[in-house]
């Protein structure tokens, strides 16, 4: 088991999918939790000490709701995407294990757990089918990913979200999150890592509870498991 440096959460979009007025990962949950609070208490409960979050789109609303936490500004929210807000964050962070996660995933503790138990480098999925919005992926007969995109063709299912680099390729990572475009998700530095030789593991977390909130449908699926 590898021993978490930190976790960064992702929550600077403006979550245009969702037509909100207020950050995504402050939706209320039926046990009155937000998302990111309910982020906030698996990372807590299975011992990661320090939690980073990127905030931009109405920062101060997060940041009043979790003044007990990190946090990182990403001031090109509006012109930046995913792997932009994950490189500022890590560009102020010493090479270690680091657990990310996009800020808008409803998760279950076995998430968390399943992930820092894991070996390496790793990626959670789950093996149901996805839409087009979706980040998809394949692997190779060993179970390490070899693409993970929106535009993979025949995917094996959806990659969730919930992602860790170990100490020894994090230098490595963070150059791929630098060579990535404005706009790219951060699983583009993955796929760019992959071509340099890094390896990423697919840990299949399907048993869990795990929903990427991108529109108020997928709200409503977190809504039914209460």
């Amino acid at each position: 088991m590898n021993v978490i440096n930190s976790a960064i959460i992702l929550a600077a979009g403006i979550g245009s999918r969702f037509n909100s007025n207020y950050p995504k990962c402050l939706h209320r949950l039926p046990n009155g939790n937000t998302i990111l609070g309910n982020q906030i208490l698996h990372l807590k409960r299975n011992g990661v000490k320090q939690i980073i979050v990127v905030v931009g789109f109405k920062k101060e609303m997060i940041m009043e709701a979790y003044p007990d936490i990190f946090f990182h500004y990403n001031p090109e929210f509006r012109s930046t995407n995913t792997s932009k807000s994950l490189m500022r964050a890590f560009k102020n962070l010493l090479p270690g294990n680091y657990i990310w996660i996009n800020g808008d995933v409803y998760l279950d503790d076995n998430v968390i757990r399943k992930i820092i138990m894991a070996k390496g480098n790793t990626v959670c999925v789950n093996n149901s089918i996805c839409g087009d919005e979706e980040v998809k992926y394949c692997c190779n007969s060993d179970g390490f990913i070899t693409e993970i995109s929106k535009d993979v063709k025949n995917g094996e299912g959806e990659a969730v979200g919930v992602n860790k680099i170990c100490y020894e390729d994090f230098e490595r990572f963070v150059l791929a999150l630098e060579e990535c475009e404005q706009n790219d998700y951060f699983e583009k530095a993955i796929e760019i890592s992959i071509d340099a030789g890094l390896l990423f593991t697919s840990v299949n977390v399907s048993d869990c509870s795990c929903i990427e909130v991108d529109f108020k449908s997928d709200m409503e699926r977190v809504n039914e498991l209460f």
